[in-house]
């Protein structure tokens, strides 16, 4: 870790703005601005009062931002178990790091009142909730996400999992969180590959439903992505309210809420190859899949060949990768061929009746969902991207 990483800032006076998700009795705000893992005691003793907590987290994150935390918590007075920490990276999202955890969170004490508190990355979100899920059949949780990544999508909505040997997010449970603190302040500790992989996801915003956010992160992308404060509050703000109003509309993904899969089937299929290791980023590869998605929009006929040079200029641009070339060199023992990754698509857990699914789009801003899309007209989108 670079010596210019530094550790979570000191709560700011300015109240952070706050994104409601809007599930009924399981409604939850999300929370966004500097400061708030330093203040998360206050925060979480106002929505799960005088409740018994446990902390998850991993090795890399506990050394930046745990031990705030740890002290925000006692300081309200609450009963603050020992943390569980698990290696940091995808390797730690599997069935048997669930078992360790679950097995962990018990031996501390873990009752039905206690609230899991998951400060970290995407993985520990997903991990966390979804031992939150299954232990005690049921308790509550915080996400405390520390990446960009995980603050625009991972931790809002309620899906939660781990892996499979046949593919990603394949085993899991719907879990809503009772409250998300988004700490921008934390994203100052990011690698610069981390940061990129998260704006990825905050690109697909303004991809598949909002033009005039696209048009935004045209012009001030690179403000979001050198640290501008109100440029990243705006940029995670935004990608929140839009999550926020299709899991509303679609808790459990049984239409609408698929929209938010832009790129993620063909950028699966390549983690899937790649073997969800540091050779490819989440959102690394919803960065490529978005641009194939786009590419296979314009060989349909359906959007306009600009929109695809737009999109693939601006994530280029940023700094991610838009084409899955290097990954013969990263991965070298891979088998990346069309066919290799139309298999890795066919045990998407999108998949019905054996029929792929796509978000295809008519243009930046307009996107929709579509198992009505045959192999053939994909294998050049998938060669092309392969090769580049």
């Amino acid at each position: 870790m670079s010596s210019r990483v530094h550790a979570t800032r000191t709560p700011e006076t300015a109240a952070p703005e706050t994104v409601k998700v809007a599930l009924g009795e399981r409604s939850y705000p999300i929370l966004i601005g500097p400061g708030l893992i330093a203040a998360a005691g206050t925060h979480i003793a106002a929505a799960v009062p005088q409740r018994p907590l446990l902390v998850l987290t991993d090795e890399t994150v506990a050394g930046l931002h745990l031990e705030p935390l740890m002290r925000s918590l006692a300081d309200t007075g609450a009963k603050v178990a020992a943390p569980v920490v698990v290696p940091a990276g995808e390797a730690s999202k599997d069935m048997a790091r669930l078992a360790e955890v679950t097995e962990a969170l018990l031996s501390r004490g873990l009752e039905r009142r206690s609230v899991l508190v998951a400060l970290g990355g995407g993985v520990i979100g997903d991990l966390g909730g979804f031992a939150a899920a299954i232990a005690l059949r049921g308790i509550d949780f915080v996400q405390v996400p520390t990446t960009l990544l995980a603050q625009v999508d991972s931790s809002v909505g309620g899906k939660t999992g781990v892996n499979s040997s046949h593919g990603k997010n394949l085993i899991g449970a719907f879990h809503q969180p009772r409250l998300v603190l988004a700490d921008t302040g934390a994203l100052e500790t990011l690698p610069r590959r981390e940061l990129l992989a998260g704006y990825a996801e905050v690109v697909k915003y303004g991809l598949l439903g909002d033009a005039a956010f696209f048009a935004w992160l045209e012009a001030n992308g690179a403000a979001v992505l050198k640290g501008d404060e109100g440029a990243r509050i705006r940029a995670i703000r935004t990608s929140c309210l839009a999550k926020a109003d299709i899991v509303a509309r679609d808790e459990r993904e049984s239409g609408l809420r698929e929209l938010l899969n832009l790129g993620h089937t063909f950028g699966h299929a390549l983690e899937a190859e790649a073997g969800y290791g540091d050779a490819l980023l989440h959102g690394e590869a919803v960065a490529i899949g978005m641009v194939m998605a786009f590419d296979l929009s314009v060989r349909l006929g359906l959007c306009p060949a600009d929109d695809l040079a737009r999109a693939r200029a601006h994530l280029a641009a940023a700094g991610l990768p838009v084409s899955a070339g290097h990954l013969r060199r990263a991965v070298p023992k891979g088998d990346w061929t069309p066919e290799r990754m139309l298999a890795h698509m066919g045990k998407d857990k999108k998949v019905k009746d054996g029929r792929l699914a796509f978000v295809l789009a008519t243009g930046i801003g307009r996107a929709f969902l579509t198992r009505e899309i045959e192999a053939d007209a994909v294998i050049p989108v998938l060669r092309d991207g392969l090769a580049g």
